[in-house]
């Protein structure tokens, strides 16, 4: 969480003395407002809010039609959920590499393509926007469709246009520890009404009560994901903060960037520096011992060393264990039988590397001048060490 205050404070406490927090039956309410300035934020015909941002990008790939049968590309470095939500849309996880900018490889996505294979999943990790091109040109002369999970990315674009808008559809986390927040939440967009209905039922299987049943013939059955009114006051007042707290730290990343480089340190590729979050500033040292020194002495994190963020650590699919009960676990299925479902560790050792000699630091909006130049001061003395 970067920024909350008085102005989310007055948005929830209208909302409870309204005693109106259902967000159904509401006239204006605020998580239809949130859905509807959203969308025209990212340029986009659909947005759904969510529980979280895992409801989210289960409810796009269900919206799509994904399931049993099909294999949907994932990135070695992401946060789990990933590849959870296509386990629990009932379709198999393929993992494939990153490249140096920590986002997923184009060159392996194109190698990873397989006649189950039926979308991929390009993640905004850290908010890096992935090489949208490159990869769209795979994806549409392939005819696949695309999921982005811009889940850490909030606010976050690609040459110009808005991470999120590039797919069939994407999804978006607001919990806590993202660039806007309402503690817990998300929301899955898409460009079609057909998908959009789909993802209703995921979310609320019982909406049709509360919209006069006209989706009845259309509904099925599912856990529910529903956001909350207080979930949308807050962040329609989060909306208005994010551009301006996201200019502040690509200045900030682009002035430690240019520090790092001067002193002769390597800087991870970015594939599109005026249009990404900027929350995060990531070095590529040589070598793993190296990157670890480095991260001591700068206060950073080595990537390889943020638990479920690297696909060694997805214990429960590694061992397969993909529901309560073994007759709904997808990787039990008849109809996946014939998808690729053999994990190892070393399967793509190409991210490993990577992520080995990634060190990342953070930035903050409300950092000081002073402090941001005691920070490039630590890694300008961090890098002759280096060198």
């Amino acid at each position: 969480m970067y920024r909350i205050g008085q102005p989310e404070i007055d948005a929830v406490a209208r909302v409870l003395k309204s005693k109106r927090m259902f967000r159904y039956g509401v006239t204006g309410g605020e998580c239809i407002r949130f859905e509807e300035r959203y969308s025209a934020y990212l340029g986009v015909k659909h947005c759904l809010m969510t529980a979280s941002g895992t409801n989210a990008l289960t409810a796009a790939l269900i919206g799509l039609g994904i399931g049993p049968g099909d294999e949907v590309l994932v990135p070695a470095c992401t946060y789990m959920a990933s590849a959870i939500a296509v386990i629990a849309a009932g379709a198999i996880p393929v993992v494939v590499d990153i490249d140096e900018s920590v986002t997923l490889s184009p060159e392996a996505v194109t190698d990873a393509i397989g006649p189950r294979t039926r979308a991929v999943m390009p993640v905004h990790m850290w908010g890096l926007p992935c090489d949208m091109n490159r990869i769209m040109r795979v994806v549409r002369r392939r005819k696949l469709l695309v999921v982005e999970d811009a889940c850490q990315a909030v606010g976050g674009g690609y040459r110009g246009r808005k991470l999120g808008s590039f797919g069939d559809a994407a999804a978006f986390s607001f919990n806590f520890f993202k660039n806007m927040t309402a503690g817990e939440g998300g929301c899955a967009i898409t460009r079609t009404e057909a998908a959009m209905k789909r993802m209703r039922c995921v979310v609320d299987p019982c909406s049709f009560y509360w919209t006069g049943r006209t989706e009845m013939q259309s509904s099925f059955l599912a856990n529910g994901a529903r956001a909350s009114e207080i979930e949308g006051a807050i962040l329609n007042v989060q909306l208005d903060r994010i551009d301006g707290m996201l200019a502040i730290m690509r200045r900030q990343k682009s002035a430690i960037r240019k520090a790092g480089e001067k002193a002769g340190l390597t800087m991870s590729p970015m594939h599109s520096p005026d249009d990404e979050c900027g929350t995060h500033n990531f070095f590529l040292l040589p070598t793993a011992a190296k990157a670890e020194a480095f991260a001591a002495a700068v206060g950073g994190t080595v990537a390889r060393k943020t638990g479920r963020h690297v696909y060694t650590e997805w214990v429960q699919i590694f061992a397969h264990q993909g529901a309560h009960h073994p007759a709904l676990n997808p990787f039990r299925l008849p109809a996946n039988k014939g998808c690729r479902m053999h994990y190892t560790p070393d399967m793509c050792r190409q991210s490993l590397d990577i992520l080995d000699r990634t060190v990342f630091t953070a930035n903050h909006p409300d950092l000081k001048a002073v402090d941001l130049a005691k920070r490039i001061k630590t890694i300008r003395d961090a890098a002759a060490i280096m060198t």
